[in-house]
C-alpha cells in the first residue's frame, strides 16, 4: 500500500492511497470465502462453487465491490496511522481507479486556533437610557388589554372589531371559510391577505361585499405568492374599542402590588431598564467575542459547519414543531437552499465557540462539580419531576458535559468583558 499526502489545508488532509495487486487479490480471496458460503449457485452445494463460477454468477464487479468494501476501512486505518493523523470525524472517500485500486480520502482534522492579543481589547458598554415614550407605550398597551368592545351603529373604521361571515376561494378551491369570525381591522394587516382590512373600512352592519386580492410575488408563503383569492364577506356586527382612563384604579387592577399610577410607572421603568441592560450586556459580549475572533486565526474542517447547520435546523424545527419536509414547504425552500442560507451563521458560531474554548484553556477557566450541581439545581428549580428523575439528570454524563460547557462559556465571556472594560485585576496567562 502506497500512501501520499497531497495537501493539508482547512484542517483537512487529502490522502491518495494505492493498493498493491497482492493486497487486492488477498481481499478478493477473502470475499470469495465469505460469499461462497452465503450464495446459492445452481449445480453446486452452498460453499462448494469454484471462484470462477461464483464470479460469473455474481459478476466479477460484485466480488470486487465486496472486497473493496471490506478492504477500505483497514487500509484507511493504516494510512492515517502512517501519516500520524488524528481525525475528528469520518472521512470522505472516493475510489478513483480500479486497476490498480486507488482511492482518495479527505480526512477532517482537529481545528486550530491562534489567539490574538485579546488582553489589549478595549470596548465600551453602551449606556442604557429609558425614554418616557417607551414607558408610555407600555401603559398604552395596558389600556388596550383592559379595554371593552362596545357595539356601534356606524360604518367600519380602522381599529374596530368586526364579527363577520367569510367565504373565499383560491382558484376553484375553498380557501378560508368561517361563520361569526372576529377580526380586528388594523392598518397594513397581512391576514388573511394584504389589503383585506382596507376592503372592510366603510362597510356597514349586514352589508355583503365581494372583492379579489392578490398576494405579493415575494410572499413568504410560497404557495400563495402571486396568487389571487376571491373573498365574500358579510358584516354581522361592528364593535368599537373603549379604552379605560389611565389612572390609579387601572394601575391597581393591572398590578395589585402597586398603590397607584406613579408606582406602576416606576415599576415599568425599572423593568424596561433591566431588560435593556440585559440586552446591552448580551450585545457587548457579542462584540467582545467578535473582536476576539477577528484578531485570531481560526481554522476548522467543513464537517464542523455541517454539524452546526444540522443543530440550527433542529432548533428551528423544534421551535415551529414541524417535520423537515413540512417546514421546507412553509418557507418555500429546498433543503440545500436552507443549508446554504444558514451556513454563514453556522460558520460564525463555530468560530466563536472555538475561540472561546481556547481563551478558556489559556485562562485556565473551569467549572467544578459544585458549579455544575448548583446550575442543574437552578435549571430544575420549580420542576415537578420526581427526585429519582432529578437524580438521573444530576448523574447523566451527557447533561453534565453540556452544563459544564455552558458554565465555562459563561465564565469565559465574563472574563473577556472584564478585560475589554478594563476592570480585570489580573493580566491572564501570557
Amino acid at each position: 500500500m502506497l500512501v501520499t499526502r497531497e495537501k493539508t489545508e482547512q484542517s483537512q488532509a487529502w490522502l491518495t492511497i494505492e493498493m498493491t495487486p497482492e493486497e487486492v487479490q488477498d481481499a478478493l480471496g477473502a470475499s470469495y470465502k465469505r460469499l461462497v458460503k452465503q450464495v446459492k449457485v445452481p449445480g453446486f452445494r452452498k460453499g462448494k462453487a469454484p471462484r470462477a463460477i461464483l464470479e460469473r454468477h455474481l459478476r466479477k464487479e460484485s466480488l470486487l465491490d465486496d472486497a473493496i468494501d471490506n478492504m477500505l476501512p483497514e487500509a484507511y486505518r493504516k494510512a492515517i496511522e502512517e501519516q500520524s493523523l488524528e481525525p475528528i470525524a469520518q472521512p470522505e472517500i472516493e475510489i478513483v481507479q480500479n486497476d490498480p485500486l486507488i482511492f482518495k480520502a479527505v480526512v477532517p482534522l482537529p481545528p486550530t486556533v491562534e489567539l490574538g492579543d485579546y488582553h489589549s481589547l478595549k470596548l465600551t458598554l453602551d449606556e442604557v437610557k429609558i425614554d418616557e415614550n417607551e414607558v408610555a407605550s407600555v401603559l398604552e398597551q395596558l389600556r388596550h388589554q383592559k379595554a371593552v368592545w362596545q357595539p356601534v351603529e356606524r360604518a367600519v373604521e380602522v381599529g374596530d372589531l368586526v364579527v363577520m361571515d367569510i367565504e373565499s376561494h383560491l382558484g376553484d378551491k375553498p380557501f378560508l371559510g368561517r361563520k361569526g369570525m372576529q377580526y380586528q381591522v388594523l392598518e397594513d394587516s397581512p391576514f388573511p391577505a394584504p389589503g383585506f382590512s382596507h376592503e372592510l373600512v366603510g362597510t356597514t352592519s349586514e352589508q355583503e361585499k365581494e372583492f379579489t386580492l392578490k398576494y405579493p410575488e415575494d410572499d413568504s408563503r410560497g404557495e400563495l405568492a402571486g396568487k389571487e383569492v376571491s373573498f365574500k364577506v358579510r358584516i354581522c356586527e361592528i364593535k368599537e374599542e373603549i379604552l379605560p382612563e389611565l389612572d390609579d384604579a387601572l394601575a391597581k387592577e393591572a398590578d395589585p402590588e402597586v398603590t397607584g399610577l406613579e408606582p406602576l410607572r416606576d415599576k415599568i421603568t425599572l423593568e424596561l431598564k433591566n431588560r435593556a441592560e440585559q440586552r446591552a450586556r448580551e450585545d457587548f459580549e457579542t462584540r467582545v467575542c467578535d473582536e476576539v475572533v477577528s484578531q485570531s486565526k481560526v481554522e476548522f474542517p467543513p464537517v464542523m459547519v455541517a454539524v452546526e447547520i444540522d443543530r440550527i435546523i433542529d432548533e428551528q424545527l423544534r421551535r415551529w414543531q414541524q417535520e423537515l419536509d413540512t417546514y421546507l414547504g412553509m418557507i418555500n425552500k429546498t433543503e440545500q437552499e436552507l443549508r446554504d442560507e444558514i451556513k454563514p451563521v453556522a460558520e460564525k458560531r463555530v468560530s466563536r465557540s472555538l475561540a472561546l474554548a481556547e481563551v478558556a484553556k489559556k485562562e485556565e477557566i473551569v467549572a467544578g462539580d459544585e458549579d455544575i450541581n448548583a446550575e442543574i439545581e437552578n435549571l430544575t428549580k420549580g420542576e415537578s419531576e420526581s427526585q429519582d428523575k432529578l437524580n438521573e439528570l444530576f448523574n447523566n454524563p451527557g447533561i453534565r458535559r453540556q452544563v459544564e460547557q455552558m458554565l465555562v462559556t459563561r465564565k469565559t465571556l465574563a472574563r473577556l468583558t472584564e478585560i475589554a472594560q478594563g476592570t480585570s485585576e489580573t493580566t491572564g496567562t501570557e
